[in-house]
């Protein structure tokens, strides 16, 4: 099966709850987003032929004229990627004002001028379409996946982006022990067919490899330069490898190739920011970087952009884009108030700050965007049911505890409070919206009755001190630390302290503890944590099967669980705990997952997912508190092609999918 579009819609509208079915991915297309093959079914909608001619911006024009850069025609592929405004055919020049908090907001990075890859998710984030690659396909068992690429692309510098660019990351990055030290448990090879076609083949069936090539991990396929960083590798650099090293203040050779060459796990760097000198792919090319001291972040338009609208004009509109590094989100904010944010929603729309905001927005010149939340929840608390401490390990295990803590919880009160009266309690679990929604999951243990939480409780632990704390299994106080962070979520610290208050009233003790994003992860990674409020993830999108944390125990991030986690995924690196054996039921979810993930068939997939999160009904894993809130952006006035509405994703990021290439600023 083939797919070979040359274009990528944009859809300018409110999201129907038609539209949210297909974001989801219905079961009557698909699983598109779901699935693995049959995510290349083809893109709705006609797709704009390729332009016959082709122009490009007034400073390339002059640079043409003056002969230090080629002609237009000569810097595009032979098929360059038609992209479908969203309100209109754009202007060029201006630059994109947006902001970054702190030394470690990257992914803003990331999501606005960093995601071309090989595939990526169509602007509704419900199928698999082609990006770098100009076609895909593979075959029924999804072991083997041909990428034809496109004739006389090239990377930033001008050099060609090609099917050696693609093998030495494969076989020069990804398989060499220095640089990867851990390599998947699925092994796979690269074929080079010819300059333009390579072939992807896995040892066992791959379900899910074009639905993860598409998120943001899939980028390293079209981060490696293989002209530019063979001068950084040993295989390839017998001169004066050892020279650079020194020249940089490396320690060795590894460690220079970090420094250069693009995003590697496990390493410090992150050279797409932080090397100006890393030829790329993206629509504009990092000047200033990301740096320890820098105040600001600056990219400039990329001559050899591949992109263009149904006019033949060559994308990016915008001259360029800044970032300015703050360390406070109230910075952000008067900097919106000022109209000094040209189009950003991260950082900047705290639910609290939208009634000052809205009061601003004729002095600023700006307006509003919609942005759905796709994940399960606004706010989730996972217990630790692999903790160290044995008595604690089995409270947190007591479906009885859970249920009753969840019964404890006013949610209403706490939507009226923290998220200005937006929301429904609920559990973690998909939307309504998914077609794997199930009430069950979503509304168990959600209304707030103290006389079932005493109940639930009593039933776990119904003895108490002279205090009136219930007595764990050990015979002292049950008492645990609930851990959370502000730096994302400024609500959760009074989030944490409302539970600690709530559970008090039914004989629990905790004590709250808000800490450094980092540290807690830090507690996470290494099973030492107790109990963590965080993010919920996926409700809606691709995201619930590529990453199903609060539905069964396989991923990182599944903190009830970190030590089963282990056990599913003995090679995960980012966890530093013992493997543990699950309790049989677990086991069935996770053997449930691993033929879901052996398997392209759309169906399959689909029918074994929901009999995971059927399983996950009973389990409970999670507590949640409510539907996540409707959030919201601001853009000026004068910014445009940027849709009314956004589905505010990281598996298909925002706002990267609806091609910010196309966004313009009229002068």
């Amino acid at each position: 099966m083939k797919h070979v579009p040359h274009t990528q819609s944009n859809q300018r509208s409110h999201f129907t709850r038609r539209q949210l079915m297909t974001l989801a991915g219905t079961a009557g297309i698909g699983l598109a987003l779901e699935g693995s093959v049959p995510a290349v079914a083809q893109t709705p909608g006609a797709s704009p032929a390729i332009p016959s001619s082709f122009q490009e911006s007034p400073q390339f024009a002059e640079q043409v004229a003056a002969g230090s850069l080629p002609p237009v025609a000569e810097r595009l592929p032979k098929n360059p990627l038609v992209v479908q405004p969203v309100e209109r055919i754009g202007v060029y020049g201006g630059t994109w004002r947006m902001g970054l908090l702190g030394g470690a907001d990257q992914p803003w990075l990331d999501k606005t001028i960093g995601y071309e890859n090989l595939v990526r998710w169509d602007s509704e984030g419900a199928q698999v379409v082609p990006g770098v690659a100009e076609a895909f396909e593979a075959n029924d068992d999804a072991t083997e996946f041909t990428f034809h690429l496109r004739e006389g692309m090239k990377w930033s510098d001008g050099e060609p982006y090609t099917a050696d660019d693609i093998l030495f990351y494969a076989e020069d990055v990804y398989r060499n022990p220095e640089l990867t030290p851990s390599v998947g448990v699925n092994p796979f090879e690269v074929e080079k067919i010819d300059d333009y076609t390579v072939i992807i083949r896995f040892a066992e069936p791959n379900g899910l490899f074009l639905q993860n090539l598409a998120t943001p991990s899939g980028t390293a396929w079209t981060d490696f330069p293989k002209h530019y960083l063979s001068q950084f590798h040993k295989t390839y650099n017998t001169t004066n490898l050892d020279q650079l090293v020194q020249e940089a203040g490396a320690d060795n050779w590894v460690e220079l190739f970090q420094m250069k060459g693009s995003a590697i796990p496990g390493t410090p760097y992150n050279a797409r920011w932080q090397n100006p000198e890393l030829p790329t792919l993206f629509a504009w090319i990092v000047v200033d970087p990301y740096g320890d001291s820098g105040t600001r972040v600056t990219a400039r338009r990329n001559p050899y952009y591949w992109k263009v609208d149904p006019e033949g004009n060559q994308l990016p509109y915008i001259d360029g884009t800044t970032y300015d590094i703050v360390q406070d989100n109230q910075v952000m904010i008067l900097k919106a108030l000022g109209g000094e944010i040209d189009m950003q929603d991260r950082n900047v729309s705290d639910l609290q700050s939208k009634p000052v905001l809205a009061d601003g927005r004729e002095a600023g010149g700006y307006h509003f965007f919609d942005v759905v939340q796709p994940t399960e929840n606004s706010d989730i608390i996972t217990f630790n049911q692999t903790h160290k401490n044995p008595a604690l390990r089995e409270v947190f295990q007591n479906k009885d505890f859970r249920v009753g803590l969840s019964y404890a919880i006013n949610r209403q009160e706490l939507i009226d409070l923290l998220y200005v009266g937006q929301g429904e309690p609920w559990q973690p679990a998909p939307h309504r919206e998914s077609p794997f929604y199930n009430e069950q999951l979503a509304k168990q243990f959600t209304e707030y009755d103290l006389d079932k939480a005493n109940e639930h409780l009593d039933l776990a632990y119904p003895d108490k001190d002279a205090d009136g704390f219930r007595m764990g299994p050990d015979g002292k106080r049950i008492t645990f630390v609930i851990e959370t962070t502000n730096d994302k979520a400024p609500h959760r610290g009074d989030l944490g302290t409302y539970l600690v208050e709530a559970w008090t009233k039914v004989g629990v003790e905790c004590v709250l503890k808000v800490e450094d994003r980092a540290l807690q992860y830090t507690h996470m990674n290494a099973n030492e944590h107790d109990v963590v409020i965080g993010n919920g993830v996926s409700g809606i999108g691709p995201g619930i099967i590529l990453d199903p944390r609060y539905y069964l125990p396989v991923t990182s991030e599944a903190r009830y669980g970190a030590a089963w986690v282990k056990w599913f995924d003995p090679g995960n690196k980012g966890l530093g705990t013992e493997a543990e054996e699950p309790p049989e039921i677990v086991k069935q979810q996770m053997d449930l997952y691993r033929q879901l993930q052996g398997t392209a068939d759309q169906q399959q997939q689909f029918d074994l997912m929901t009999e995971i999160i059927a399983i996950a009904v009973d389990q409970f894993y999670a507590i949640g508190i409510s539907t996540p809130p409707l959030g919201y952006g601001v853009v000026k006035n004068n910014f445009h092609n940027v849709p009314e509405t956004v589905v505010n994703g990281h598996v298909a990021p925002h706002p990267s999918i609806y091609n910010t290439c196309q966004f313009f600023i009229e002068n």
